[in-house]
């Protein structure tokens, strides 16, 4: 299995759809940076979120999700309370090939703040707009920028295909097209 290159993220990009919209440079002047990069690709966050609340004194369970612990937001700056956090989901759609796996990090900018994203990997064969966790670990207010990079995909190709893909397994968060919520 191997780390790919700027070159090869570009191919794919180009020739099989892998990410869409795809930014073939890394676009940086008064953003957070997104776009093509050496051995990755960082990934922007939409203008939608999930934001955690309290008022309802909902329990958060991953098997019975209550959504009355999120409340929703739209706009172009959203502000996670102190020790919260909140769900979004990338403008870039994804589909992954068969022999390929990534791994998504955050971005030191964020992660310099005490904002902490966390992104499961894409599988072989997964397609989607990716929901993406960012948790606000400070005790104050952060600000999470829309339409500016939030995280960086990173793509490692095995020698050979997968026996069983996502897309095989009819996997529960296969093609998403909004933030979607924990499933069992």
């Amino acid at each position: 299995m191997g780390l790919k290159s700027d070159s090869w993220i570009t191919k794919m990009a180009k020739e099989h759809r892998m990410i869409e919209p795809y930014v073939d440079s890394q676009v940086r002047k008064g953003v957070i940076s997104y776009g093509v990069s050496s051995y990755g690709y960082d990934i922007r966050v939409a203008d939608e979120f999930k934001i955690f609340t309290n008022v309802n004194s909902a329990i958060v369970d991953p098997k019975a999700f209550d959504t009355r612990s999120m409340i929703d937001f739209r706009g172009e700056v959203c502000t996670i309370p102190p020790n919260s956090f909140a769900l979004a989901r990338t403008i870039e759609y994804f589909r992954i090939p068969r022999s390929v796996l990534t791994i998504c990090v955050g971005k030191s900018s964020y992660a310099r703040c005490g904002i902490i994203v966390n992104v499961t990997p894409f599988e072989p064969e997964w397609e989607g707009f990716v929901t993406l966790e960012i948790s606000n670990t400070t005790p104050l207010p952060a600000r999470i920028y829309a339409n500016e990079g939030i995280a960086q995909v990173i793509f490692f190709e095995a020698d050979e295909e997968c026996l069983i893909s996502y897309a095989d397994k009819k996997g529960k968060y296969q093609a998403q097209q909004t933030i979607v919520l924990p499933r069992v």
